[in-house]
Protein backbone atom coordinates (compact mmCIF):
# COMPACT_ATOMS: atom_id res chain seq x y z
CA UNK A 1 0.00 0.00 0.00
CA UNK A 2 1.56 3.28 -1.07
CA UNK A 3 0.89 6.67 0.49
CA UNK A 4 1.95 10.15 -0.47
CA UNK A 5 3.06 12.30 2.47
CA UNK A 6 4.24 15.86 2.96
CA UNK A 7 4.81 18.25 5.86
CA UNK A 8 4.12 21.95 5.39
CA UNK A 9 6.52 24.54 6.86
CA UNK A 10 3.93 25.30 9.55
CA UNK A 11 4.05 21.67 10.75
CA UNK A 12 0.83 20.35 9.20
CA UNK A 13 1.32 16.76 8.07
CA UNK A 14 -0.53 15.55 4.97
CA UNK A 15 -1.15 11.93 4.01
CA UNK A 16 -2.83 10.69 0.82
CA UNK A 17 -3.75 7.20 -0.30
CA UNK A 18 -4.49 7.06 -4.05
CA UNK A 19 -7.64 5.06 -4.70
CA UNK A 20 -9.43 4.63 -8.06
CA UNK A 21 -12.91 5.94 -7.31
CA UNK A 22 -15.16 8.87 -8.14
CA UNK A 23 -15.57 9.43 -4.39
CA UNK A 24 -12.90 10.95 -2.17
CA UNK A 25 -12.64 11.25 1.61
CA UNK A 26 -10.68 13.89 3.49
CA UNK A 27 -10.43 15.64 6.81
CA UNK A 28 -8.44 16.99 9.71
CA UNK A 29 -7.47 14.74 12.64
CA UNK A 30 -6.46 16.94 15.57
CA UNK A 31 -4.69 15.66 18.68
CA UNK A 32 -7.10 17.45 21.00
CA UNK A 33 -9.83 15.85 23.07
CA UNK A 34 -11.46 16.02 26.46
CA UNK A 35 -8.32 14.83 28.26
CA UNK A 36 -6.49 17.96 27.07
CA UNK A 37 -8.91 20.28 28.85
CA UNK A 38 -8.09 21.98 32.12
CA UNK A 39 -10.53 21.20 34.93
CA UNK A 40 -12.12 24.61 34.33
CA UNK A 41 -12.64 23.76 30.63
CA UNK A 42 -14.50 20.47 31.05
CA UNK A 43 -16.49 19.81 27.86
CA UNK A 44 -14.77 22.50 25.81
CA UNK A 45 -13.31 20.21 23.11
CA UNK A 46 -16.75 18.80 22.23
CA UNK A 47 -18.36 22.25 22.52
CA UNK A 48 -15.75 23.72 20.19
CA UNK A 49 -16.35 20.97 17.63
CA UNK A 50 -20.10 21.72 17.57
CA UNK A 51 -19.56 25.45 17.25
CA UNK A 52 -17.14 25.10 14.34
CA UNK A 53 -20.26 24.55 12.20
CA UNK A 54 -21.81 27.86 13.30
CA UNK A 55 -19.88 30.39 11.28
CA UNK A 56 -16.41 31.47 10.19
CA UNK A 57 -14.87 34.69 9.02
CA UNK A 58 -15.92 33.74 5.47
CA UNK A 59 -19.05 31.58 5.84
CA UNK A 60 -22.32 31.61 7.73
CA UNK A 61 -23.67 28.45 9.37
CA UNK A 62 -26.04 27.93 6.43
CA UNK A 63 -23.20 28.29 3.93
CA UNK A 64 -21.16 25.71 5.83
CA UNK A 65 -24.06 23.24 5.72
CA UNK A 66 -24.79 23.80 2.04
CA UNK A 67 -21.24 23.95 0.71
CA UNK A 68 -20.81 20.20 0.20
CA UNK A 69 -24.40 19.02 0.58
CA UNK A 70 -25.44 21.02 -2.48
CA UNK A 71 -22.86 18.98 -4.40
CA UNK A 72 -24.04 15.66 -2.95
CA UNK A 73 -21.24 15.47 -0.39
CA UNK A 74 -21.29 14.97 3.36
CA UNK A 75 -19.65 16.89 6.22
CA UNK A 76 -19.34 15.81 9.84
CA UNK A 77 -17.16 15.79 12.95
CA UNK A 78 -16.71 13.99 16.26
CA UNK A 79 -14.76 14.35 19.50
CA UNK A 80 -13.10 11.68 21.62
CA UNK A 81 -10.96 11.83 24.72
CA UNK A 82 -7.77 12.23 22.71
CA UNK A 83 -8.65 13.62 19.30
CA UNK A 84 -11.16 15.63 17.27
CA UNK A 85 -11.86 14.82 13.63
CA UNK A 86 -13.55 16.95 10.97
CA UNK A 87 -14.26 14.88 7.87
CA UNK A 88 -15.97 14.96 4.50
CA UNK A 89 -17.07 12.60 1.72
CA UNK A 90 -17.44 14.06 -1.74
CA UNK A 91 -16.97 13.63 -5.47
CA UNK A 92 -13.27 13.77 -6.29
CA UNK A 93 -13.65 16.90 -8.45
CA UNK A 94 -14.80 18.80 -5.34
CA UNK A 95 -11.69 18.09 -3.27
CA UNK A 96 -10.41 21.69 -3.33
CA UNK A 97 -13.80 22.97 -2.20
CA UNK A 98 -13.70 20.51 0.70
CA UNK A 99 -10.19 21.65 1.66
CA UNK A 100 -11.34 25.28 1.68
CA UNK A 101 -14.38 24.48 3.82
CA UNK A 102 -12.63 22.25 6.35
CA UNK A 103 -9.71 24.66 6.70
CA UNK A 104 -12.12 27.53 7.22
CA UNK A 105 -13.91 25.64 10.01
CA UNK A 106 -10.74 24.50 11.75
CA UNK A 107 -8.71 27.71 11.54
CA UNK A 108 -11.21 30.55 11.10
CA UNK A 109 -14.33 29.71 13.10
CA UNK A 110 -15.59 32.69 15.10
CA UNK A 111 -17.79 30.90 17.69
CA UNK A 112 -20.53 33.58 17.81
CA UNK A 113 -21.97 34.11 21.29
CA UNK A 114 -25.63 33.78 20.31
CA UNK A 115 -24.96 30.52 18.45
CA UNK A 116 -22.92 29.22 21.39
CA UNK A 117 -25.82 29.71 23.77
CA UNK A 118 -28.26 27.93 21.42
CA UNK A 119 -25.89 25.08 20.64
CA UNK A 120 -25.27 24.34 24.30
CA UNK A 121 -28.96 23.49 24.63
CA UNK A 122 -28.58 21.10 21.67
CA UNK A 123 -25.61 19.45 23.39
CA UNK A 124 -27.61 19.10 26.60
CA UNK A 125 -30.40 17.40 24.63
CA UNK A 126 -27.78 15.11 23.07
CA UNK A 127 -26.50 14.28 26.54
CA UNK A 128 -29.98 13.59 27.93
CA UNK A 129 -30.74 11.30 25.00
CA UNK A 130 -27.53 9.41 25.59
CA UNK A 131 -28.26 9.08 29.32
CA UNK A 132 -31.46 7.22 28.49
CA UNK A 133 -29.43 4.31 27.09
CA UNK A 134 -27.86 2.32 29.96
CA UNK A 135 -25.73 0.25 27.58
CA UNK A 136 -23.95 3.49 26.58
CA UNK A 137 -23.91 5.24 29.96
CA UNK A 138 -22.13 2.35 31.64
CA UNK A 139 -19.00 2.78 29.51
CA UNK A 140 -18.44 6.37 30.65
CA UNK A 141 -19.20 5.48 34.25
CA UNK A 142 -16.74 2.60 34.06
CA UNK A 143 -13.96 4.84 32.75
CA UNK A 144 -14.76 7.39 35.45
CA UNK A 145 -14.00 4.72 38.04
CA UNK A 146 -11.05 3.26 36.15
CA UNK A 147 -9.26 6.61 35.68
CA UNK A 148 -10.56 8.47 38.71
CA UNK A 149 -8.64 11.68 39.31
CA UNK A 150 -7.29 11.86 35.76
CA UNK A 151 -8.79 13.80 32.80
CA UNK A 152 -9.40 10.45 31.08
CA UNK A 153 -12.06 9.78 33.70
CA UNK A 154 -14.22 12.68 32.49
CA UNK A 155 -16.76 12.16 29.71
CA UNK A 156 -16.60 14.40 26.65
CA UNK A 157 -19.81 16.32 27.52
CA UNK A 158 -18.12 17.94 30.49
CA UNK A 159 -19.61 20.34 33.00
CA UNK A 160 -22.60 22.26 31.62
CA UNK A 161 -22.43 24.78 34.43
CA UNK A 162 -18.92 25.70 33.40
CA UNK A 163 -19.84 25.78 29.72
CA UNK A 164 -22.74 28.17 30.39
CA UNK A 165 -20.25 30.63 31.84
CA UNK A 166 -18.02 30.48 28.74
CA UNK A 167 -18.16 33.36 26.30
CA UNK A 168 -17.11 33.47 22.67
CA UNK A 169 -13.66 34.68 23.66
CA UNK A 170 -12.90 31.72 25.93
CA UNK A 171 -14.04 29.25 23.27
CA UNK A 172 -11.85 31.00 20.70
CA UNK A 173 -8.96 30.87 23.16
CA UNK A 174 -9.31 27.08 23.51
CA UNK A 175 -9.46 26.57 19.74
CA UNK A 176 -6.50 28.83 19.02
CA UNK A 177 -4.48 27.04 21.72
CA UNK A 178 -5.13 23.53 20.40
CA UNK A 179 -6.08 23.74 16.73
CA UNK A 180 -2.49 24.22 15.63
CA UNK A 181 -1.11 22.89 12.31
CA UNK A 182 1.69 21.04 14.11
CA UNK A 183 -0.96 19.30 16.23
CA UNK A 184 -2.92 17.78 13.35
CA UNK A 185 -2.92 15.70 10.18
CA UNK A 186 -4.87 16.31 6.98
CA UNK A 187 -5.75 13.09 5.15
CA UNK A 188 -7.07 12.42 1.65
CA UNK A 189 -8.24 9.10 0.29
CA UNK A 190 -9.05 9.06 -3.42
CA UNK A 191 -8.10 9.63 -7.02
CA UNK A 192 -6.91 13.24 -6.65
CA UNK A 193 -3.78 15.17 -7.60
CA UNK A 194 -1.62 15.20 -4.46
CA UNK A 195 0.43 18.22 -5.55
CA UNK A 196 -2.76 20.29 -5.97
CA UNK A 197 -3.89 19.20 -2.50
CA UNK A 198 -0.57 20.31 -0.99
CA UNK A 199 -0.64 23.67 -2.77
CA UNK A 200 -4.22 24.35 -1.63
CA UNK A 201 -3.40 23.46 1.96
CA UNK A 202 -0.39 25.76 1.87
CA UNK A 203 -2.82 28.56 1.05
CA UNK A 204 -5.72 27.62 3.34
CA UNK A 205 -4.34 25.69 6.36
CA UNK A 206 -3.05 28.84 8.04
CA UNK A 207 -3.50 29.41 11.77
CA UNK A 208 -3.54 32.75 13.53
CA UNK A 209 -0.21 33.68 15.16
CA UNK A 210 0.01 32.23 18.65
CA UNK A 211 0.91 34.83 21.27
CA UNK A 212 2.03 34.05 24.79
CA UNK A 213 -1.48 34.33 26.24
CA UNK A 214 -2.46 31.14 24.42
CA UNK A 215 0.51 29.11 25.62
CA UNK A 216 -0.17 26.97 28.67
CA UNK A 217 0.60 23.40 29.69
CA UNK A 218 -1.83 20.65 28.80
CA UNK A 219 -3.77 18.89 31.53
CA UNK A 220 -1.36 16.75 33.58
CA UNK A 221 -1.01 13.10 32.69
CA UNK A 222 0.37 10.53 35.11
CA UNK A 223 0.88 7.30 33.15
CA UNK A 224 2.55 5.47 36.03
CA UNK A 225 -0.42 6.05 38.29
CA UNK A 226 -2.76 4.86 35.55
CA UNK A 227 -0.94 1.54 35.43
CA UNK A 228 -1.43 0.64 39.09
CA UNK A 229 -3.70 -2.40 39.65
CA UNK A 230 -6.72 -1.99 41.86
CA UNK A 231 -10.10 -3.52 42.52
CA UNK A 232 -13.29 -1.48 42.42
CA UNK A 233 -16.91 -2.63 42.49
CA UNK A 234 -19.70 -0.10 41.94
CA UNK A 235 -23.47 -0.54 41.82
CA UNK A 236 -25.79 2.20 40.55
CA UNK A 237 -29.52 2.12 39.93
CA UNK A 238 -31.00 2.80 36.51
CA UNK A 239 -34.46 2.83 34.98
CA UNK A 240 -34.04 -0.46 33.14
CA UNK A 241 -35.51 -3.93 33.29
CA UNK A 242 -32.06 -5.52 33.09
CA UNK A 243 -28.81 -5.34 35.00
CA UNK A 244 -25.97 -4.05 32.84
CA UNK A 245 -22.54 -5.27 33.81
CA UNK A 246 -19.10 -4.15 32.71
CA UNK A 247 -15.94 -5.84 34.01
CA UNK A 248 -12.45 -4.79 32.96
CA UNK A 249 -9.03 -3.45 33.75
CA UNK A 250 -6.46 -0.88 32.76
CA UNK A 251 -4.39 -2.20 29.91
CA UNK A 252 -1.84 -1.15 27.28
CA UNK A 253 -1.12 2.09 25.48
CA UNK A 254 -1.07 2.44 21.70
CA UNK A 255 2.73 2.21 21.83
CA UNK A 256 2.93 -0.99 23.87
CA UNK A 257 3.75 -4.09 21.80
CA UNK A 258 1.66 -6.25 24.17
CA UNK A 259 -1.50 -4.60 22.81
CA UNK A 260 -1.35 -6.93 19.76
CA UNK A 261 -1.53 -10.02 21.98
CA UNK A 262 -4.46 -8.48 23.89
CA UNK A 263 -6.10 -7.65 20.55
CA UNK A 264 -6.06 -11.32 19.61
CA UNK A 265 -7.08 -12.51 23.07
CA UNK A 266 -10.00 -10.09 23.14
CA UNK A 267 -11.20 -11.32 19.75
CA UNK A 268 -11.12 -14.92 20.95
CA UNK A 269 -13.00 -14.08 24.13
CA UNK A 270 -15.70 -11.63 23.04
CA UNK A 271 -14.96 -10.14 19.65
CA UNK A 272 -17.59 -9.30 17.02
CA UNK A 273 -17.88 -12.83 15.66
CA UNK A 274 -20.71 -15.09 16.78
CA UNK A 275 -18.07 -17.77 17.42
CA UNK A 276 -16.48 -15.80 20.29
CA UNK A 277 -16.23 -17.84 23.47
CA UNK A 278 -18.53 -15.61 25.51
CA UNK A 279 -21.23 -15.50 22.85
CA UNK A 280 -21.18 -19.27 22.44
CA UNK A 281 -21.36 -19.73 26.20
CA UNK A 282 -23.69 -17.04 27.56
CA UNK A 283 -26.04 -16.77 24.60
CA UNK A 284 -25.90 -19.91 22.50
CA UNK A 285 -25.43 -22.51 25.23
CA UNK A 286 -27.36 -21.03 28.15
CA UNK A 287 -29.54 -18.29 26.64
CA UNK A 288 -28.71 -15.87 29.44
CA UNK A 289 -28.06 -12.74 27.36
CA UNK A 290 -29.00 -11.18 24.05
CA UNK A 291 -25.52 -9.82 23.50
CA UNK A 292 -22.15 -10.07 25.18
CA UNK A 293 -18.94 -8.47 24.00
CA UNK A 294 -15.46 -7.49 24.99
CA UNK A 295 -13.31 -4.68 23.64
CA UNK A 296 -10.12 -2.75 24.21
CA UNK A 297 -9.14 0.90 23.90
CA UNK A 298 -5.57 2.16 23.44
CA UNK A 299 -4.76 5.68 24.58
CA UNK A 300 -1.42 7.42 24.10
CA UNK A 301 -0.13 6.48 27.55
CA UNK A 302 -2.48 3.80 28.88
CA UNK A 303 -5.44 1.70 27.80
CA UNK A 304 -8.30 -0.42 28.98
CA UNK A 305 -9.96 -3.75 28.34
CA UNK A 306 -13.52 -4.66 29.29
CA UNK A 307 -16.31 -7.13 28.75
CA UNK A 308 -19.99 -6.18 28.82
CA UNK A 309 -23.27 -8.05 29.14
CA UNK A 310 -26.85 -7.30 30.18
CA UNK A 311 -29.18 -9.86 31.71
CA UNK A 312 -32.01 -10.36 34.15
CA UNK A 313 -31.14 -9.59 37.76
CA UNK A 314 -31.42 -13.24 38.77
CA UNK A 315 -28.83 -14.28 36.16
CA UNK A 316 -26.05 -11.79 37.00
CA UNK A 317 -24.13 -14.06 39.37
CA UNK A 318 -24.31 -16.98 36.97
CA UNK A 319 -23.13 -14.89 34.02
CA UNK A 320 -20.25 -13.51 36.04
CA UNK A 321 -19.28 -17.02 37.21
CA UNK A 322 -19.23 -18.32 33.63
CA UNK A 323 -17.26 -15.28 32.47
CA UNK A 324 -14.73 -15.74 35.25
CA UNK A 325 -14.18 -19.35 34.24
CA UNK A 326 -13.43 -18.32 30.66
CA UNK A 327 -10.90 -15.77 31.87
CA UNK A 328 -9.30 -18.42 34.08
CA UNK A 329 -8.96 -20.78 31.11
CA UNK A 330 -7.05 -18.17 29.13
CA UNK A 331 -4.81 -17.42 32.11
CA UNK A 332 -4.08 -21.03 33.01
CA UNK A 333 -3.97 -22.82 29.66
CA UNK A 334 -2.12 -22.19 26.41
CA UNK A 335 -3.97 -22.41 23.13
CA UNK A 336 -3.24 -25.40 20.93
CA UNK A 337 -1.38 -24.65 17.66
CA UNK A 338 -4.55 -25.40 15.68
CA UNK A 339 -6.75 -23.06 17.74
CA UNK A 340 -4.12 -20.33 17.69
CA UNK A 341 -3.87 -20.57 13.90
CA UNK A 342 -7.64 -20.31 13.49
CA UNK A 343 -7.79 -17.31 15.84
CA UNK A 344 -5.06 -15.49 13.90
CA UNK A 345 -6.73 -16.16 10.56
CA UNK A 346 -10.08 -14.95 11.87
CA UNK A 347 -8.66 -11.70 13.25
CA UNK A 348 -6.73 -10.88 10.08
CA UNK A 349 -9.83 -11.53 7.99
CA UNK A 350 -11.94 -9.25 10.19
CA UNK A 351 -9.33 -6.48 9.90
CA UNK A 352 -9.21 -6.80 6.12
CA UNK A 353 -13.01 -6.67 5.82
CA UNK A 354 -13.20 -3.64 8.15
CA UNK A 355 -10.59 -1.82 6.06
CA UNK A 356 -12.86 -2.15 3.04
CA UNK A 357 -14.88 0.72 4.57
CA UNK A 358 -12.80 3.46 2.99
CA UNK A 359 -13.98 6.33 5.17
CA UNK A 360 -13.28 4.54 8.43
CA UNK A 361 -9.97 3.24 7.14
CA UNK A 362 -8.90 6.71 6.01
CA UNK A 363 -9.55 8.13 9.48
CA UNK A 364 -7.72 5.16 10.97
CA UNK A 365 -4.54 5.65 8.95
CA UNK A 366 -4.72 9.39 9.59
CA UNK A 367 -4.71 8.70 13.34
CA UNK A 368 -1.75 6.34 12.91
CA UNK A 369 0.13 9.12 11.14
CA UNK A 370 -0.96 11.65 13.77
CA UNK A 371 0.21 9.65 16.78
CA UNK A 372 3.06 7.57 15.39
CA UNK A 373 4.34 9.66 12.44
CA UNK A 374 4.31 6.54 10.29
CA UNK A 375 2.15 5.05 7.58
CA UNK A 376 -0.31 2.31 8.48
CA UNK A 377 0.82 -0.99 7.00
CA UNK A 378 -1.56 -3.95 7.25
CA UNK A 379 1.22 -6.28 6.15
CA UNK A 380 3.28 -5.33 9.21
CA UNK A 381 0.24 -5.71 11.49
CA UNK A 382 -0.48 -9.17 10.07
CA UNK A 383 3.15 -10.17 10.64
CA UNK A 384 2.87 -9.06 14.27
CA UNK A 385 -0.27 -11.16 14.69
CA UNK A 386 1.35 -14.18 13.02
CA UNK A 387 4.39 -13.94 15.31
CA UNK A 388 2.34 -14.26 18.50
CA UNK A 389 2.83 -17.42 20.54
CA UNK A 390 0.45 -19.13 22.93
CA UNK A 391 2.84 -18.33 25.77
CA UNK A 392 2.65 -14.60 24.98
CA UNK A 393 -1.14 -14.71 25.01
CA UNK A 394 -1.15 -16.52 28.32
CA UNK A 395 1.23 -13.99 29.88
CA UNK A 396 -0.94 -11.06 28.77
CA UNK A 397 -4.09 -12.84 29.98
CA UNK A 398 -2.51 -13.38 33.40
CA UNK A 399 -1.79 -9.67 33.67
CA UNK A 400 -4.94 -8.08 32.25
CA UNK A 401 -7.50 -10.66 33.45
CA UNK A 402 -6.02 -10.82 36.96
CA UNK A 403 -9.08 -11.03 39.26
CA UNK A 404 -7.28 -8.98 41.92
CA UNK A 405 -7.21 -5.91 39.69
CA UNK A 406 -10.49 -6.13 37.76
CA UNK A 407 -12.96 -3.28 38.07
CA UNK A 408 -16.68 -4.09 38.04
CA UNK A 409 -19.51 -1.68 37.31
CA UNK A 410 -23.21 -2.55 37.46
CA UNK A 411 -26.28 -0.57 36.45
CA UNK A 412 -29.06 -2.35 38.30
CA UNK A 413 -32.80 -2.23 37.74
CA UNK A 414 -34.66 -0.17 40.34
Amino acid sequence: MKYNTFTLPNGLRIIHRPFPSEVAYCGYCIATGSRHELATESGMAHYCEHLSFKGTGERSARQIINCLENRGGDLNAYTTKEHTTYYAALLKQDILTAIDLLSDMVFRSIYPQREAEKELEVIIDEYNSYRETPSEVIYDEFERCLFEGNPLGRNIFGDFGQLRSCDSGSILHFARSHYRPENMVFYVDGDVDFDRVVRRLEQRAVAEPLDSSYCRPAAPVTPNALAQPFRHVTHDESVTHQTHCLIGNRAYSMNDSRRIALYLLNNILGGPGMSSRLNLLLREKYGLVYSVESAMVNYSDTGLWYTYFACGDKDVKRCKRLLTKELEKLMENTLSPARLSIAKRQLKGQIAVACDNRENFAIDYAKTYLYHAKEKDLGVLFEEIDSLSSAQLQAVAAEVFNPDSLCEYYLCAK
